[in-house]
C-alpha cells in the first residue's frame, strides 16, 4: 500500500457551547490539518507515473482547506444568539458555523468526509488543536 502525507495549518478561533471548562471561552489555536491517502496503485501512464498523486496537487487541495477556515470564528450552529451573529457580521468578521461541536475530533472526522466526497483516497486525518495535542479519524 503506498500513502502520501501533507499538512497545512491554519488560526482560527472557537469555543465549546455548554462545555464547564476554559474552552468554553472563546479562545484560538493555531490549527495543523494532517492528511493521509492511500493507494495499493501507482499511477501506470502519463506524466505521473510512478505516483500516487502529484504532491503540488496535494498540498493545494490541503492549503486550499486549511485558508477556507483561517483567520475565522468557527461555531455551532445555533450555539449563539442572532443578535451576537448579526454584530459580529456588521463588524465583518469570517464567520463559519458548522454543525456539530467543534472539536478537534469532530473537525477530523469533518474534514476526512468533505476531502473524501472529493474524489480523494483519504485513510487518516489528524487535526492538531496544539503542538502536542491532536485528534485522528481515520478508516
Amino acid at each position: 500500500m503506498y500513502q502520501l502525507k501533507t499538512s497545512a495549518c491554519f488560526d482560527s478561533a472557537h469555543f465549546l457551547s455548554g462545555y464547564q471548562g476554559k474552552c468554553a471561552n472563546l479562545h484560538g489555536h493555531h490549527w495543523i490539518l494532517e492528511v493521509c491517502i492511500q493507494n495499493e496503485n501507482l499511477q501506470e501512464q502519463g506524466e505521473k507515473k510512478g505516483m500516487l498523486l502529484d504532491f503540488g496537487e496535494f498540498k493545494k487541495i490541503i492549503r486550499n482547506l486549511a485558508d477556507d477556515f483561517d483567520h475565522a470564528f468557527i461555531y455551532e450552529e445555533n450555539s449563539l444568539k442572532l443578535a451576537t451573529i448579526s454584530a459580529l457580521e456588521q463588524e465583518n468578521f469570517k464567520l463559519i458555523p458548522v454543525a456539530f461541536r467543534p472539536t478537534a475530533e469532530n473537525f477530523a472526522k469533518y474534514f476526512f468526509e468533505l476531502l473524501s466526497k472529493q474524489g480523494l483516497p483519504v485513510c487518516a486525518v489528524t487535526v492538531y488543536e496544539t503542538p502536542d495535542n491532536c485528534a485522528v479519524y481515520q478508516l
